[in-house]
């Protein structure tokens, strides 16, 4: 089983890139962010000391931690955002390296294709054998998110300012998938990568 990680800026088309991969490709996917939405339930790792951290008033009626209501708390107080970091991120990680070890033990797949944003910024690298950046023009990526998000010129300058800049990424990377355009012309990379679909 080989290990992928797959990043780029946002916007890129990661998303869609993986739902090609995944449709295609004996392989199983991991989303760093969803991990981190997961890690955050009740009864999960992260629960109780975020609670402890953040206060009650970060639940919703359900008992559950409203993200807005988070987000929130981490702005009112700067120093906050680093240790909401150093309780998730770690979390994030273990519950990555169970997956990867569970499905080596399994041995059913060829692939495990595992996506984050701060694949480089948090030593993701030394976990898989491959990365792979998902390039684009930042001009198509502020297309794609006014577009799809609806996101505002400033909203996605602020998003562009605090990610890695492109020739680092190109630079970490073993291989750079270009995504800006036509999609067939990306999945013709991504078959020249991992062979013809299976």
């Amino acid at each position: 089983m080989k290990i992928i990680g797959i990043t780029g800026g946002i916007g890129a088309g990661k998303s869609q890139v993986l739902s090609f991969i995944q449709e295609n490709y004996n392989c199983r996917v991991l989303q760093a962010d969803l991990v981190a939405h997961l890690v955050k339930q009740p009864g999960q790792p992260c629960f109780d000391e975020l609670v402890v951290l953040l206060g009650n008033e970060i639940l919703n009626p359900e008992g559950k931690i409203d993200h807005g209501k988070m987000a929130d708390r981490i702005f009112s107080e700067r120093n906050l955002l680093e240790k909401v970091n150093g309780i998730i991120h770690p979390a994030v990680k273990i519950y990555i390296l169970q997956e990867i070890q569970s499905e080596k033990e399994k041995g059913l797949i060829d692939y495990f294709f595992l996506e984050a944003a701060l694949l480089l910024e948090d030593n993701y690298d030394k976990i898989v054998d491959e990365l792979w950046y998902i390039r684009a023009d930042k001009e198509i990526r502020k297309k794609r998110l006014m577009d799809s998000r609806n996101y505002s010129q400033e909203k996605i300058q602020s998003i562009f300012e605090k990610q890695l800049p492109d020739e680092e990424f190109a630079r970490r990377c073993d291989v750079v998938i270009d995504n800006n355009g036509d999609m067939s012309v990306t999945k013709k990379q991504i078959e020249d990568k991992l062979g013809e679909q299976q």
